[in-house]
């Protein structure tokens, strides 16, 4: 099955546990104020390659990945080809390659109903937890991040959550209660947090693209800054930063 592709990683370290190979899918619906990638947004950008070329590629860093290693995929939005990626994730899995999706869960329920049986990580990405916020980041409703939720729960897929922090925004202590409350709700089922510092450094895309870049006033937040945000998170076990 073909596909379409914006790019490909072949040693990433950071989109999942060990050393992966990680396929950024064309094409996403969100419209995120600090998108280091809008040039993934276009569903039709990118380029057409075949599941079985995709899968070769990864089987050949088999030997790097160990026991931690894996693929990942991430765009974009990779749920937005759901039948494209159970193809990839069904062939990693019966080479025993560890698979993980990054996601920002605001996909149709029936895309995580055909992936998430192949897949033992997922990167949820979490844009904010009030619907006003939401939608001013993303430009679109909470909505189906909600209900995607709720299956993903029922899932009991590991997960690593992932929170872009940006300042004076979204790094309250109102706003960190309320990131420690959606993780305990989850339990068990979450493996990890990362407190993702935001950056600018997809902006020149932005231009590119003739974009409108919102967030050029905001600073990246320093690393003592990060880590008090941190140190504020310890009750909850699972807080680290990236």
């Amino acid at each position: 099955m073909k596909g379409r592709i914006h790019s490909i990683e072949s040693c990433g370290t950071v989109d999942g546990p060990g050393l992966r190979c990680v396929i950024f899918f064309q094409g996403c619906l969100l419209r995120c104020r600090y998108c280091h990638n809008p040039d993934t947004w276009n569903p039709k950008g990118g380029q057409p390659m075949d599941s079985a070329e995709i899968i070769n590629k990864v089987l050949r860093f088999k030997p790097y990945f160990k026991h931690q290693g894996g693929i990942t995929l991430s765009g974009g939005e990779p749920l937005l080809q759901p039948e494209f990626a159970v193809e990839i994730l069904q062939g990693c899995q019966k080479a025993g390659v560890h698979t993980a999706i990054d996601t920002s869960g605001g996909v149709d329920r029936r895309a995580l109903e055909k992936v998430l049986p192949f897949t033992d990580l997922l990167l949820l990405d979490i844009k904010a937890l009030d619907s006003p916020l939401y939608q001013w980041i993303t430009g679109k409703p909470q909505e189906p991040f909600a209900l995607a939720l709720e299956y993903i729960k029922a899932s009991k897929v590991p997960l690593w959550l992932r929170y872009v922090v940006l300042p004076g925004i979204n790094d309250s202590a109102l706003h960190m209660q309320k990131l420690k409350k959606f993780v305990q709700a989850l339990g068990n089922q979450v493996e990890k947090v990362e407190l993702l510092p935001y950056h600018p450094l997809g902006v020149h895309k932005w231009q590119k693209l003739n974009l409108v870049y919102t967030l050029g006033h905001l600073n990246p937040p320093t690393e003592d800054a990060t880590q008090r945000l941190y140190e504020e998170m310890q009750q909850s076990r699972i807080f680290s930063t990236a």
